[in-house]
């Protein structure tokens, strides 16, 4: 069941006067590498979407820092498909196992910025376009 695949962590973002602070990757995640993969961000407009691939070997982190958007996932074994709805206001970081493809498609008026942590090193063989 593709629901038991993922894992949602609720994150606790801090704020004060002078902005905010919020832990993504703390390190006692289930599924990390002992080796550092790599961390990078992605920005989506209005009605735009980011993702609609999967990894055969990858596994990945998201976090969504600023904006909303629906995550779409399909286990492209059983075809199994949800979808979660994620705003910066209740942070959480979504795990995605190799083998389940994602988009990200932003519902808001205003850009979403994505944090994203991936296990290994980006390799292009590893990234397969997946039709949403």
């Amino acid at each position: 069941m593709l629901q038991n695949k993922i894992e949602i962590i609720s994150r606790n973002r801090i704020e004060d006067h002078r902005g905010w602070f919020l832990k993504v990757i703390t390190g006692t995640e289930n599924h990390l590498s002992p080796t550092l993969g790599e961390f990078y961000v992605t920005v989506a407009q209005p009605n735009q979407s980011k993702g609609g691939h999967y990894h055969p070997i990858a596994k990945e982190w998201f976090t969504l820092l600023k904006g909303s958007c629906v995550l779409e996932l399909i286990d492209i074994e059983t075809k199994e498909y949800i979808s979660l709805e994620l705003n910066e206001n209740q942070p959480q970081t979504i795990f995605v196992p190799n083998n389940i493809a994602h988009n990200f498609k932003n519902n808001s008026a205003s850009e979403f910025i994505l944090l994203a942590y991936s296990d290994i090193l980006y390799n292009p063989t590893d990234t397969l376009v997946y039709p949403f």
